[in-house]
């Protein structure tokens, strides 16, 4: 998969870009890298939350949906941020980037008030 991005507001730590490409990394599947599309050394390795977190059910406020034009949760499709480090990689659950499926429209949106990590260790998946 490949497709183009367009943030509304510049994900935190990465501004002024707001456009970017989301593509396969090719053996894992879920796995993309998220590169800007003025700035090919801006780059960061999201999940799909659907994939590699299945239990995971961030609520997003109507304002966020809004902004978004998300109608339904069949319009989102929710990433996560990857962070590789010697001791592991860990996924940041509470500001996961939300994306309108069907207009590649995206946010960071930070989840106020709920009870996920910032360094959530990421694991195997079951086959």
């Amino acid at each position: 998969m490949s497709a183009t991005l367009t943030f509304v507001t510049p994900p935190p730590g990465l501004s002024p870009f707001t456009d970017f490409t989301l593509q396969d990394i090719a053996g894992a599947d879920g796995l993309y890298a998220l590169q800007s599309a003025r700035d090919r050394s801006v780059r960061l390795f999201v999940l799909d939350a659907a994939v590699y977190l299945p239990d995971y059910a961030p609520i997003i406020t109507d304002e966020q949906c809004d902004a978004l034009d998300v109608r339904t949760p069949e319009d989102a499709m929710v990433l996560v941020v990857a962070n590789p480090s010697e001791r592991g990689t860990t996924m940041n659950l509470m500001a996961p980037i939300v994306v309108n499926a069907k207009t590649g429209a995206c946010a960071q949106v930070i989840l106020d008030g709920q009870d996920w990590p910032l360094q959530a260790e990421l694991t195997a998946r079951s086959a």
